[in-house]
């Protein structure tokens, strides 16, 4: 099987939101695709019928695409092994379990549940890892036969050869070596007639010629098990590749508890799609060459998984700040303006139909950008630019020992000056300062509170002319000559 063109897969069950830890592993899958020129496959296990939903695999798939992590097969786009959701391959299952039958492989187990956990307890309580004992594996066949006409439910379980030593290379942690004698016979068809895990994923990724099997660490118990399908069923098992976990600060699993978890609440809370890839391939595989910005496509182009580490790796939200702020400054502008309007409206600053909204959030966004994490907090770093407090203005002038006479004579050099430039603006403060003699802080912070109504905050010469170009496309927005003029009188 993996001698010919590699094909790779990532597989999310669909009954929930799309964890930062899962997008990893189809990052690092799609990374390997693209490098090797290999096919990367997108398929659905949505055989869990109680928790799987269409609305989930729907946000899944989006928030892949808002990734870029594109497919080149799938539920959606077809391809040559359809279908690409479990739940529509149910004949092929079918067809597999036969087969095991029929070879002596696989036979009905009629435990009850309460017999399984009477058994599951007494391992626990012996210190011994809980393992099917095996009782219905000794049934004769006209006794399987007879229960079985009668309805008595029935799940299919395999037959795990015993006392054999079963060893498999990791292409991350190298050769891993399991005990048949632990493994216990795995339920490969539930009792109603829908497939377990590990056996349907066996029969899908052989079935799709899958070669090269990534997925967290979490599955290295569940390899063995599919190893021992795959060979009775007279296939050629993959190549594995387990990834550690994703983990908080605290070294324990990354959870809702640390914060942010999944993809849609990255994307909601402003972190841009090629900050948040280029930070999670930087979870447990590094680019070389020093480097830690590096585009997908490069990513791809260096990405190797012996260099992946077998370390968990710890998800640190400051890093990915500094990424984020990276992309940020280097994202085109005009689709850094789409992506940040959305927020100004949520923030009543614009309205969502309003016409120079594009404009005024043009205008103010080169202050936030490089000063900002994301772009959820852009609008309140401008808020100024869009509402000014006049009396909290008045306040802050009347508390500065030279407020008053610094913003007259501000106010007085800006009269009819037109909208400022950061020209305009430095040539009004020189004025100023010839009018007052007061210079410094004590000259530019009177300025500051009373064209902001803010304490702090971006550098003037960048300030007030935002203000100008905002107020020039918002008419209830005051300009600056305005604000100078109200609180010069």
């Amino acid at each position: 099987m993996t001698s010919g063109p590699m094909r790779v897969r990532f597989a999310p069950s669909p009954t929930g939101l799309l964890h930062v830890g899962n997008a990893r592993t189809a990052l690092f899958n799609w990374l390997l695709a693209r490098g090797q020129g290999g096919t990367f496959v997108l398929r659905v296990e949505d055989t869990d019928t109680q928790r799987s939903t269409r609305v989930s695999e729907e946000g899944i798939l989006e928030d892949l695409r808002w990734l870029g992590l594109n497919w080149d097969e799938g539920p959606d786009v077809g391809g040559s092994y359809p279908p690409y959701r479990q739940s529509g391959r149910t004949d092929r299952y079918r067809q597999a379990a036969d087969r095991l039958i029929a070879a002596g492989r696989a036979y009905y187990c009629f435990c009850s549940a309460e017999q399984l956990g009477q058994e599951r307890a007494a391992a626990l309580a012996g210190s011994l890892p809980p393992r099917y004992s095996g009782r219905c594996r000794v049934l004769g066949a006209d006794e399987v036969a007879r229960r079985r006409e009668a309805g008595e439910a029935a799940a299919l379980r395999f037959a795990v050869p015993e006392g054999e030593d079963l060893t498999f290379h990791d292409l991350v942690r190298g050769d891993v070596t399991f005990q048949t004698s632990v493994i216990g016979d795995p339920v490969i068809v539930r009792s109603d007639g829908g497939p377990a895990y590990n056996f349907a994923v066996v029969v899908d990724d052989a079935e799709m010629a899958i070669t090269h099997v990534i997925r967290g660490e979490d599955h290295i118990s569940n390899t063995p098990r599919q190893i021992l399908i795959y060979q009775a069923l007279g296939w050629t098992p993959p190549v594995f590749a387990h990834l550690s976990l994703v983990l908080g600060p605290d070294h324990a699993p990354l959870s809702k508890r640390h914060g942010a978890t999944s993809v849609s609440e990255f994307r909601a809370r402003g972190y841009l799609p090629e900050a948040l890839v280029n930070y999670l391939a930087l979870l447990g595989w590094s680019p070389g060459e020093g480097e830690e910005l590096v585009v997908a496509d490069e990513m791809a182009r260096r990405f190797d998984l012996t260099r992946v580490s077998h370390s968990a790796a710890v998800f640190d939200i400051e890093k990915l700040a500094w990424i984020n702020r990276h992309y940020m400054k280097q994202a085109d502008p005009a689709r850094l303006v789409t992506l940040t309007l959305p927020w100004f409206v949520t923030a009543g600053m614009v309205g969502a139909d309003d016409p120079g909204a594009f404009a005024a959030v043009a205008a103010v966004l080169p202050m936030a950008v490089g000063a900002v994490d994301r772009l959820e907090e852009v609008p309140q770093r401008v808020a100024f630019a869009f509402d000014w407090d006049a009396a909290e203005a008045r306040r802050l002038v009347d508390a500065e020992p030279d407020g008053a006479r610094v913003v007259s004579a501000f106010a007085e050099a800006v009269a009819g000056s037109g909208p400022l430039t950061r020209e305009s603006f430095r040539a009004a403060a020189a004025s100023a300062r010839a009018a007052t003699g007061v210079k410094g802080r004590a000259l530019f912070h009177p300025i500051r509170v009373a064209m902001t109504g803010w304490d702090s905050g971006p550098e003037l010469d960048l300030a007030l002319p935002a203000i100008d170009q905002v107020a020039a496309v918002m008419a209830q927005v005051p300009t600056c000559a305005e604000r100078a003029r109200k609180m010069g009188s």
